[in-house]
């Protein structure tokens, strides 16, 4: 029988246990102040921090470098803690090599096609760094700026509030973009994050967050037997260049299957032309709650081996779920270990990819006057 995460944590302090794990020991709930230290400097000498927070039984390290969850560890069902992130452990690789590992992703997250849309009769150009296409707002996007940090104890919760001002222009995007998301660890050691962005010219906007997630522990090898669940009925077929062609096609019967869940490993080498174009899953799932005034479960990972469970929450109409396709091998984490194919997966909470161009899509269009607001909630359990 499995225990509760909560009872497993509550278990071990109050019994005194010092769980020697790969990532540290298990902690009584409760937060504490984050933590503030040096993780390195920038070539012009900018200097990053490295923001510890620890709440609820889930330990969290940001850096101010691309608001980047540098590592986040959370119990197994006996009480051993592991990082379940994939990343580095300098700034310099993060700078050189990352593809995206933990980043705060904008101004518009997943690919527009060709790095080109029209916005009230307005043709707009932007930075191109996927072939023909403009992915995760281009070559130098949000994952790629220093954020200003401020932590936060609020209650029984802590936290980082983090800044970003995006000016008009920047990778050809419209409008001065001030951006705030805030972090937050929950007694019950939950991770949320709340997005919110303000525009003085109407632009697009699609913020998310890119953590790659191995919930055996990072640099543990395969995610092929992680069962998942999504609650969508639908997806978006991509064409060659993983643009959406506008479809939304049902997942029955196909190996997009997963509104019960399934082992990763199931279909993912099913010889399906949409894997094939994608070398695995590169897809958003059409969830089928669509947009909500308030978070809604839409998505459980579970690694049957270790007992870790997350459970996604959001208001957003779309996942996107990657499986880690382009990992090969040439990167080193924090483990030691390199990262091959399938090595670590991403739930991405989002609208659709290349909104701006389809007009049948959620618009992602943010006008002056309007506050662009939504919620991810990262629940964990073992």
């Amino acid at each position: 029988m499995e225990l509760n995460r909560r009872t497993v944590i509550a278990g071990a302090a109050a019994a005194g246990i010092a769980a020697t794990t790969l990532g540290g020991t298990a902690h009584a709930t409760g937060g504490r102040k984050p933590v503030k230290t040096l993780f390195g400097k920038l070539a012009d000498g900018t200097k990053i921090y490295s923001w510890s927070l620890e709440n609820g039984g889930t330990r969290l390290k940001v850096l101010s470098y691309g608001g980047i969850v540098q590592s986040l560890e959370i119990p197994d069902r006996r009480g051993r803690y592991a990082n379940v992130s994939a990343g580095f452990d300098t700034i310099e690789d993060y700078v050189a090599k990352s593809p995206y590992f933990g980043a705060l992703i904008g101004r518009y997250g997943n690919r527009i096609g060709k790095g080109k849309f029209t916005l009230d009769g307005k043709d707009y150009q932007l930075s191109v760094n996927d072939g023909e296409q403009s992915l995760h707002g281009g070559a130098q996007g949000f994952d790629k700026r220093v954020w200003d940090v401020e932590p936060f104890t609020k209650g029984s919760d802590v936290g980082l509030y983090l800044y970003y001002t995006s000016v008009d222009g920047e990778m050809g995007y419209p409008g001065t973009l001030k951006t705030k998301v805030t972090y937050t660890l929950t007694k019950h050691g939950d991770w949320r994050i709340d997005y919110e962005a303000t525009t003085d010219k109407a632009t697009v906007v699609n913020l998310t967050s890119h953590v790659y997630w191995n919930l055996a522990g990072e640099g543990s090898g395969t995610i092929e037997d992680h069962e998942l669940q999504i609650a969508g009925s639908r997806y978006t077929p991509t064409d060659s260049g993983l643009i959406p062609t506008g479809e939304l096609a049902k997942v029955a019967g196909t190996p997009f299957d997963f509104t019960r869940a399934k082992p990763i490993g199931r279909d993912i080498r099913v010889s399906h032309p949409q894997l094939v174009t994608a070398k695995g899953f590169d897809h958003n799932w059409v969830l089928d709650k669509g947009i909500t005034a308030r978070p809604e479960h839409v998505a459980t990972l579970r690694d049957p081996a270790s007992g870790r469970t997350l459970k996604i929450a959001t208001n957003e109409p779309g996942l996107q779920f990657y499986s880690g396709n382009f990992l090969d091998g040439t990167l080193t984490g924090p483990s030691g270990r390199t990262y091959r194919q399938g090595d670590a997966l991403c739930l991405e909470t989002q609208h659709f990819p290349d909104s701006p161009n389809k007009p049948k899509f959620p618009s992602t269009v943010l006008r002056p006057g309007q506050t662009y607001r939504t919620t991810t909630i990262h629940t964990f359990g073992c």
